[in-house]
């Protein structure tokens, strides 16, 4: 038996952005929905973070999730298993009053998990776990340790593991507590990444800019075979470009329409050609547009001559980066998850 898993798909992300959500739709419409109906899948499992904002829901990004992704999979007959991730458990410390169980009632084909479950996928026993927290801790770690599956699928916070890329999470549950398993997969952090029988898997889209040139997408599971295999989403929302003098009357601007874009100025020599260039960006109809000529950091709170940022990375890239490489006795970890966190909440007001 063949299941699609999926993960983070934050339904009403970025304010319930129609740019977004447009973006969004063209995955499910051209790789998610056909992949199904192509290997015949009939069963999905959500590994969390169904909708983006645990304290509410916008009735547009309700609307749009329901005509265009559970409606559909209603219609095709696809059964849904669905874990509480942090995104979506309204209090902290408890999963009970949850929005996938709470907006998705009416649907006879999805079932939530607010607390830990054996189920059968296929002749597969399967532990889903939903977010660990401190109403469900006991009860998750009991039943890990008493469950006969060789497989384990939820929204788990390990440390060892990417957040995103170019920050490892060293905080988190110790990843040992899953040894029992021949196999985990779980969602939680957006980057997929992998260490011995832990898989993160990645959600299906870019969200941020620390996600641009990151693969993404969904993997279909075959319980028979313990096969994974990946479907990876090729469109893209951030682009990186980079300007070195380079002549407009030749650069192909069609693909950047209803993009992000960052134009990250490596030469210019003439500036009314670049003003030329920039004009053809917007002319194609861009969603937005950052200019980067250069980076100085002497002038701030970075004062380490050695320390340099490539104009590559991204603004969480290189902040973490600089935390690791600076000489203080204070804790990298706790300062990193700060600047993490108040980044991410800075990003999603946006």
């Amino acid at each position: 038996m063949k299941v699609a898993i999926i993960t983070d798909q934050h339904f009403g992300a970025r304010k319930n952005s129609k740019l977004f959500h447009d973006y969004f739709l063209k995955f499910y419409n051209e790789i998610f929905f056909p992949t199904l109906e192509k290997e015949g899948i009939t069963t999905v499992v959500d590994m969390g973070d169904t909708f983006d904002n645990r304290t509410g829901i916008n009735f547009g990004a309700l609307t749009w999730a329901k005509d265009n992704y559970y409606d559909r999979l209603e219609r095709m007959g696809v059964f849904v298993h669905t874990v509480v991730g942090n995104h979506t458990a309204f209090y902290k410390n408890s999963n009970k009053v949850n929005a996938v169980d709470l907006l998705l009632r009416e649907y006879k084909n999805v079932r939530t998990y607010a607390s830990p479950e054996e189920i059968k996928l296929g002749n597969l026993g399967v532990l889903l776990i939903p977010w660990i927290n401190e109403e469900n801790e006991e009860e998750t770690f009991k039943l890990i340790e008493d469950t006969s599956c060789t497989v384990a699928m939820g929204h788990l916070e390990l440390s060892g593991f990417k957040a995103h890329r170019g920050c490892v999470m060293e905080n988190g549950m110790d990843s040992n507590r899953f040894e029992k398993f021949s196999m985990v997969f779980s969602g939680h952090y957006h980057t997929r990444s992998s260490s011995s029988k832990i898989a993160y898997l990645g959600n299906p889209y870019e969200m941020f800019w620390n996600d641009v040139n990151d693969t993404r997408g969904f993997h279909i599971f075959d319980t028979e075979t313990k096969e994974l295999e990946a479907v990876n989403n090729p469109f893209r929302l951030f682009y990186n470009i980079y300007y070195e003098d380079t002549n407009h009357q030749t650069f192909d601007f069609r693909e950047y329409e209803n993009k992000i874009i960052k134009v990250i100025v490596r030469k210019n020599t003439d500036g009314k050609k670049f003003e030329m260039f920039l004009d053809k960006l917007y002319q194609v109809g861009v969603a937005e547009l950052k200019i980067i000529e250069n980076f100085d950091y002497n002038n701030g709170w970075v004062t380490s001559e050695e320390f340099e940022a490539l104009e590559s990375e991204d603004t969480l890239s290189i902040l973490n980066r600089y935390i690791q490489e600076a000489e203080t006795n204070l804790d990298k970890e706790l300062i990193q998850n700060i600047v993490n966190q108040t980044y991410q909440e800075a990003c999603e007001m946006v």
